[in-house]
């Protein structure tokens, strides 16, 4: 109750510009559409890093050749988003999180990597057996590279995650699950200290940058057009690219 009255009724939130330590792109969520990936990585400048937002998998039809290209990219900072923690869960325990997971993308993810007679509901035993031949098909070291993927960059005055963050926290004590999955106060409450940050997770129209918070999901995988925010301390630039 007494932080709502302060945020409605205290001095109003200042944010200067987003500056990260070093010109930064930053990609949203990929979703299997490496085209639209592939079509927009020579926009970006030479001399910004490149940051994507995470949920690299599911929905979109070629999460396997998505993930392919930027795990072999080590130039990029790649975060991990809510749907690599599904996938990582069902990889864990199939029979528990398998469901779920299926309903949400998982379909479409197991097909890029061709593993056969998947359905949307499966037995128990069957649930195991997808995710022995998803295990198979992906290989060991990919399945490492998702599970040690971070889940937030912190630059400047700038936080790059792949839901959003506590606008209650300070940017470098958030939880992992708040920036994989979200916070209900994130895009409600503005942040009094000042830093930015960047997010997927959430689809919007357009990508915009308001009162602290840069949106760059503009859901690739359904309106084909895949979204980067581009910060070098000045007015935030938007590139975007279609299959």
């Amino acid at each position: 109750m007494l932080s709502s009255l302060i945020q409605r009724f205290g001095r109003r939130a200042v944010f200067p510009a987003p500056m990260p330590d070093t010109p930064t792109c930053v990609i949203g969520d990929v979703h299997g559409c490496i085209r639209q990936l592939q079509n927009l990585l020579p926009q970006i400048p030479r001399d910004h890093r490149v940051i994507l937002v995470g949920d690299y998998v599911d929905r979109g039809e070629n999460s396997a050749d998505v993930l392919r290209l930027i795990q072999n990219r080590p130039d990029f900072i790649c975060l991990k988003g809510n749907h690599e923690d599904m996938m990582l869960n069902f990889l864990r325990d199939p029979e528990e999180y398998g469901p779920r997971w299926l309903r949400y993308g998982g379909l479409q993810t197991l097909a890029s990597f061709d593993v056969r007679n998947v359905r949307a509901e499966m037995t128990a035993a069957e649930l195991v057996a997808c995710r022995d031949n998803l295990l198979a098909e992906m290989g060991p070291e990919l399945v490492q590279w998702i599970a040690e993927l971070r889940t937030f960059d912190y630059s400047g005055n700038v936080l790059v995650t792949h839901a959003g963050a506590n606008p209650n926290t300070p940017a470098d004590e958030q939880s992992e699950k708040t920036l994989m999955w979200g916070h209900p106060e994130f895009r409600t409450t503005d942040r009094r200290d000042g830093v930015w940050v960047v997010y997927g997770h959430t689809i919007v129209d357009q990508a915009t940058a308001r009162r602290g918070r840069i949106a760059v999901d503009t859901g690739a995988f359904a309106t084909g057009v895949l979204t980067a925010v581009c910060l070098d301390g000045g007015e935030p630039t938007f590139i975007s690219a279609r299959p």
